[in-house]
């Protein structure tokens, strides 16, 4: 294994997890060519196939299942370390990047603060993400963890502190039957189009947040989805804070009876597990 290449683990680690070789070029920012020669100079090291690839699939061998529950941990933990070593070489300094979607919430605002006065030598900077695509800016490494609405289901990702739990409310055009409700139920809402975020957010999160069973509409941003909703064209679900902060007079935010309350979730890459990270979580778990 002399002379092993930790570019060679993180190919394989990604293309364990998306299966697909153009979907792990993407990740890791290289052409799909290139996503083969590492694997290949990978397998040629063990001396034996990881990835069964034809022109239909790609699946992982049983020995390639088996590194990959040995490599999984291991890499992690090798990452952890040499962050924890300049973590503790510089204390926990520089800028923590945290993405957000929709708002601000008062409670990760607290943990903000809270962070910046228990290390005065970190910086932590606050950056909107797309409705659409609330876990690319942390896979991109735009920013260092993010708070996101759940559910996570994404396996290269770590779900820290969940926070913020709160009924679901409705946005609709003042102009609807519901705009004069004190309430409306989940039956109710599935008979009604319901604002969807565009790809790239995963189907199982658009789904969540757009439960109904008539189709809307589909939008990357949130101020495109609240623009549908005044228009009349549908409506929008949202977790009370970000309704709270989005108030305007063309529309009403109804609450929901019979859904489960929204909740945020602190989320950062597996192999991106910093002290400034776990420092911020620790904080956020602080706030409840």
């Amino acid at each position: 294994m002399a002379g092993l290449e930790t570019r060679e683990l993180e190919c394989f680690l990604v293309l364990a997890e998306e299966l697909h070789f153009g979907r792990a070029a993407e990740r890791l920012y290289v052409s799909q060519s290139r996503v083969s020669q590492l694997l290949r100079s990978l397998e040629q090291r063990i001396g034996a196939r990881l990835v069964h690839r034809t022109s239909r699939r790609v699946a992982l061998t049983p020995l390639g299942e088996r590194f990959l529950a040995d490599l999984r941990p291991a890499y992690g933990a090798l990452r952890a370390a040499v962050a924890d070593a300049r973590a503790a070489a510089r204390g926990v300094t520089g800028t923590l990047r945290l993405g957000f979607q929709g708002t601000s919430d008062v409670r990760l605002l607290r943990a903000v603060a809270a962070f910046q006065e228990a290390h005065p030598g970190c910086v932590a900077d606050l950056v909107e993400i797309p409705f659409a695509d609330p876990f690319g800016a942390v896979r991109k490494g735009a920013v260092d963890a993010a708070v996101v609405l759940l559910p996570v289901e994404e396996p290269d990702l770590v779900l820290g502190p969940v926070f913020s739990l709160q009924q679901q409310t409705v946005a609709v055009s003042v102009r609807h039957p519901f705009a004069a409700r004190a309430s409306v139920t989940a039956a109710e809402l599935a008979e009604v189009p319901l604002v969807e975020a565009a790809p790239p957010a995963p189907a199982y999160w658009r789904a969540a947040h757009a439960p109904g069973s008539t189709p809307g509409p589909r939008v990357t941003t949130l101020q495109e989805g609240l623009t549908l909703v005044a228009a009349g064209r549908a409506a929008l679900l949202l977790c009370r804070p970000t309704a709270a902060h989005h108030r305007r007079e063309d529309v009403v935010f109804v609450p929901v009876e019979g859904l489960p309350d929204s909740a945020l979730g602190l989320v950062w890459h597996r192999d991106g597990e910093t002290e400034r990270v776990r420092a911020f979580a620790k904080e956020v778990a602080a706030i409840g």
